[in-house]
């Protein structure tokens, strides 16, 4: 677009503009002569608004200019611009009518000097994601109630402090095994990956099925720790080493990686079990506070106990059940014996019945055979003949099987008898009521009882009572009797 302004012809008098219409001219002056445009400098003043919209000013020693960064182009930025951050930008210069300021639409943003050290963090990101390194479902979760952390981390750092500072807030009982390392530098992977070895080495043999016997000469360790503070892509390109990572995803107990602040992520991050957004953030994710862990272990206790007087309550009941059904032995005994004569007198009834029933056949036989001619009487005479021959075992068979279920039953009854308990020594005791006395906290002292032996009974009198007491490890024998 072709602009002219006043003084472009000396002889006319100037044009009078309105205002908007010469901030226009001057911004399509400008686009035509500067647009596009890439400009480095240093942030100031950076702000976001609720729309999502970003506003700051790039400066130098020289100067300054204002920016406008709307919200689709700051949603694409890798990195959120922070005060003092030196910066390059691409876009366009306009004026912003309202004020009548010169600013600039920003179209990209990344850091100054590091693009070439962005790609290669891209493309090693990408390829270690497309290996599976990053995945889910490799992740493992911390433990709830760890033994020993592991710590990594430059003595000089302040993140060391962040995390003692920490866990001995939250955990003081937690045990920590530091493994030293430089956090920055050419040299700091190599010894990141050596330090985290070393620690992989005694987690390995805290784990192994020998762990508790080791415990008392070795360290525990199921959770490590890497961390350092935050600083610029530099200071914090350790953490991107491709090997580094591959040993963070080969340890054998979980890593939590907290490098650098919120914003900054490395390669570090992504391919450790959890990341952190700071160092203290890391030693509160692998502790629980001691109070929680002392309340947790409280509860727990008062559970069991809960559980045990449920099973204790349950068992007597079922034990005053069992005292019920089993009764008194006399009426057991007595029950008992009214089976067995009824078992008696069906046998008998059976054998009777069946006698009567086989004379009775024999008896139709015979009037059958005065009726008939010789030859079929011959044949009857016969078929009588081993009828009655048979008839002796029929019988004995029948009654065999109910002669042995009686003994059987007799067998039962024999050793149900309470006589054969008492001939052996043993007494049934009874208070004044007749009721049979099964413990010792049943009777008190000057209390009258009758002692049933074998051979008759004994009116005693209780003098001590030794509840819960054993006053003899073995039986007694026959003929020695005890009652205190």
């Amino acid at each position: 677009m072709n602009t002219s302004f006043a003084g472009a012809n000396p002889g006319a008098a100037p044009r009078i503009w309105a205002v908007g219409a010469l901030c226009r001219a001057v911004a399509d002056a400008l686009g035509a002569r500067f647009n596009p445009v890439a400009v480095r400098g240093e942030v100031s003043g950076f702000s976001r608004a609720a729309s999502g919209h970003c506003y700051f000013s790039l400066k130098d020693e020289a100067g300054q200019l204002r920016c406008a960064m709307f919200r689709r182009v700051a949603q694409l930025a890798d990195f959120n611009p922070r005060e003092g951050d030196l910066v390059e930008v691409r876009g366009r210069l306009t004026v912003y009518e309202a004020r009548g300021d010169l600013q600039l639409v920003v179209e990209s943003i990344a850091r100054a000097g590091q693009g070439a050290l962005f790609e290669q963090f891209l493309r090693l990101k990408e390829r270690l994601q497309t290996e599976g390194l990053f995945d889910a479902g490799r992740k493992r979760a911390l433990p709830a109630m760890p033994r020993g952390i592991g710590l990594v981390t430059s003595l000089g750092a302040a993140a060391l402090q962040d995390v003692l500072t920490a866990l001995a807030r939250r955990a003081p009982h937690l045990p920590v095994w530091l493994a030293p390392a430089p956090v920055q530098g050419a040299g700091a992977p190599a010894e990141l990956i050596r330090s985290l070895q070393k620690l992989y080495l005694l987690a390995a043999a805290s784990q192994g099925p020998e762990a508790d016997l080791a415990l008392e000469n070795r360290p525990a360790i199921d959770t490590i720790l890497l961390v350092r503070g935050g600083g610029s892509i530099e200071d914090l390109w350790a953490f991107n080493d491709e090997q580094l990572a591959r040993t963070i995803a080969a340890s054998p107990v979980p890593v939590v990686v907290g490098v650098g602040h919120e914003t900054d992520f490395t390669i570090a991050d992504f391919v450790a079990d959890l990341r952190a957004p700071t160092p203290t953030a890391a030693a509160e994710l692998v502790s629980l506070p001691r109070d929680q862990l002392l309340a947790d272990l409280r509860q727990q206790h008062e559970r069991v106990l809960r559980a045990l007087q449920a099973r204790l309550d349950r068992e007597a009941q079922r034990l005053d059940g069992a005292q019920q059904r089993l009764g008194r032995p006399s009426a057991r005994l007595a029950g008992q014996q009214r089976l067995l004569a009824q078992l008696e007198q069906r046998l008998t009834h059976g054998a009777v019945l069946s006698r009567e029933r086989a004379q009775a056949r024999l008896n139709r036989l015979a009037d059958r055979l005065a009726r008939t001619p010789a030859a079929p009487l011959a044949r009857e005479r016969d078929r009588l003949q081993r009828l009655q021959a048979a008839w002796p075992r029929a019988v004995a068979q029948a009654l065999a099987a109910p002669a042995e279920r009686l003994a059987r039953a007799g067998l039962r009854l024999s050793l149900l008898d309470p006589q054969l308990v008492l001939a052996r020594g043993y007494a049934w005791l009874g208070d004044a009521a007749g009721q049979p006395l099964t413990r010792a906290a049943q009777a008190h002292p000057g209390q009258p009882l009758t002692a049933q032996l074998a051979d008759g009974t004994l009116d005693v009198t209780v003098e001590r009572v030794h509840a819960g007491e054993n006053r003899s490890r073995h039986p007694p024998t026959a003929g020695r009797r005890h009652l205190d």
